[in-house]
């Protein structure tokens, strides 16, 4: 079970829903330590006050703020969990928004919510229901490590799910890093279609989206520990050159996509590109010439119709 980082509340209205705060997500990346070299003694990080000049112990050290250079003012954890803030002790939902209509790269770390106790499970499960059945995100805001912060709350499996967000404000403007002013034609995007289409698939539950450069990592150590040669790093690809036909490589890189896939032949971008554009035929229209001809079986079947009935019409001679 995780460890639970923060309990409060989400304030939805005047609906209170007790919960829990715990990690969404879990990190395996091996983890290294700092050794002497010499004799692979452990080196530490200690801490010491300047003015004593001595190491002091967890218990001895708090928050401060430096007010000035000659005085600091002291903050304790109490105090910050007390601010006269609502969101201090609750997430408090400001605004209900479609989730395409947040920018990704406000989007941070996400946190499972989990109600607290069995009063708290029908608020959750309404709250649940309700973005469900919308299809709608909250923006909310709560208060953590001494300072107030931005939410996203959304329902991920009957479950939900709190990501933090950065301020608007805190997101850098990229005009300064967009390249000049370029032209590219339509067959340079049709042939980027063309690799999109080739590259794309429904999710990314696949063998290929794993942690590769761990799995390396934890070889040499192993082979290390048991004494044994290394393994060999695979031979070098050449890098990206000089791109001077985009075409080119585009047609390339659609190729080798469907090698690493098995599938057989080259593919051409501009079938790929045009392979779903391609409405299905209609049934094909009367040529002019057949028109014609039709008109004009047509005029001498009446002409010949119209010659009988004056036939019968005349009277018969004496």
């Amino acid at each position: 079970m995780p460890r639970t980082i923060w309990s409060g509340a989400i304030s939805f209205g005047l609906v209170t829903v007790p919960i829990h705060v715990t990690s969404a997500t879990e990190h395996h990346a091996i983890q290294f330590h700092q050794y002497h070299l010499e004799d692979m003694g452990r080196v530490r990080v200690r801490k010491f006050c300047e003015l004593e000049d001595r190491e002091v112990s967890n218990a001895e050290i708090g928050k401060g703020y430096e007010y000035a250079r000659d005085q600091v003012v002291p903050i304790s954890d109490e105090e910050l969990s007390n601010l006269p803030l609502p969101t201090a002790k609750a997430i408090e939902i400001a605004a209900f928004v479609p989730l395409e209509s947040i920018d990704p790269i406000q989007i941070g770390e996400g946190y499972y919510l989990t109600p607290d106790g069995t009063v708290a499970a029908k608020p959750y499960k309404l709250l649940v229901q309700a973005l469900g059945r919308s299809s709608k995100v909250a923006v909310a805001k709560y208060a953590w490590s001494g300072r107030e912060r931005l939410g996203l709350l959304r329902v991920r499996e009957d479950a939900l799910v709190l990501h933090a967000m950065r301020w608007p404000d805190e997101i850098r403007d990229p005009a300064e890093l967009v390249p000049p002013p370029v032209d590219v034609d339509e067959g340079e995007i049709e042939g980027a279609l063309a690799l999109v289409d080739t590259m794309s698939r429904e999710d990314l539950d696949d063998d290929e989206f794993h942690d590769t450069y761990t799995e390396a990592l934890a070889k040499v150590i192993e082979a290390k520990r048991e004494h044994q040669p290394l393994p060999e790093a695979p031979e070098a690809q050449e890098g990206p050159g000089k791109v001077l036909d985009l075409m080119a490589a585009l047609q390339e890189s659609v190729n080798k996509v469907r090698t690493s896939r098995g599938e057989a032949g080259d593919a051409d971008v501009h079938d790929l590109s045009t392979a779903k554009k391609s409405p299905a035929k209609k049934t094909a229209k009367k040529s002019p010439a057949k028109k014609t001809a039709a008109k004009t079986a047509s005029k001498s079947t009446t002409a010949k119709k119209a010659a009988k009935k004056t036939a019968a019409r005349k009277p018969r001679s004496a």
